[in-house]
């Protein structure tokens, strides 16, 4: 439940058109629903300005379509992530509303318009294509947050041109989130064009001395261009998620 949801209620049952007992049993639940299983966290939309999120990969179909059962009936959108398609089938048949993002491995339920929150544009750079899956999870979470996003893809440092090529959309940005693998090298090369918070985000993509992503992830942690943050290999939500936050400031 958000701070627009709760003031709504308490309007209703001030006015009378919701009796006390029913925006008790509304409230009950705050500051979180424990199912047995998982315990909800309802209130984090107050605290944080955005629902819970929900990890697919590993947790069990049920138990998945249960906590979005539960989060649907607050109001809530949904998003969860790190899910596979074989999983998503199953769950469309009890949210056949619901928005399966194969790249990104993405399932949205959008019961509610989404609020433009984001006060500029974050736009998602992938170094290649195989980095686009982990681009495609910053996106499809960026979006989810309330931000009008642009992406521009395969611009990589093997073709310098092509990221200079697009300068103009780059400085358009007010926050940019960096996708890359192999040696890591292009957000350094992004950072050091733009005034302006970048994200990197290393990914695994890469041939056997890339260590499954440790190569890119040290090298961005020793970008020498000031002022880049590094998130975790292949954390394309965990990048959307911090852009979100900046980009409301």
């Amino acid at each position: 439940m958000d701070v627009g949801l709760l003031k709504e209620l308490l309007e209703r049952v001030r006015d009378g058109s919701v009796d006390v007992d029913e925006g008790l049993e509304r409230l009950k639940n705050l500051p979180f629903e424990d199912i047995g299983f998982a315990s909800i966290d309802h209130h984090r939309h107050l605290r944080r300005g955005f629902p819970e999120v929900i990890y697919g990969r590993r947790k069990k179909v049920e138990h998945i379509i249960k906590i979005m059962e539960k989060m649907v009936e607050q109001e809530e959108n949904v998003l969860v992530t790190r899910l596979s398609e074989a999983k998503a089938r199953v769950i469309k048949k009890d949210f056949p509303k619901s928005e399966y993002h194969p790249d990104a491995r993405i399932l949205t339920v959008t019961g509610r318009p989404i609020e433009k929150k984001g006060k500029g544009t974050v736009l998602i750079i992938s170094a290649g294509t195989a980095d686009i899956p982990v681009a495609e999870e910053a996106f499809i979470t960026t979006q989810f947050m309330g931000n009008d996003v642009k992406a521009l893809h395969d611009v990589g440092v093997s073709g310098l041109h092509r990221i200079l090529e697009n300068r103009d959309v780059i400085m358009g940005a007010s926050v940019i989130i960096v996708v890359a693998g192999m040696e890591g090298a292009l957000p350094s090369i992004v950072g050091g064009l733009v005034d302006r918070p970048v994200i990197a985000v290393p990914t695994s993509a890469g041939y056997g001395a890339s260590f499954g992503g440790i190569s890119a992830l040290l090298g961005m942690l020793n970008s020498c261009s000031s002022g880049v943050t590094v998130v975790n290999i292949d954390n394309g939500f965990g990048a959307g998620y911090a852009a979100s936050l900046i980009n409301r400031v």
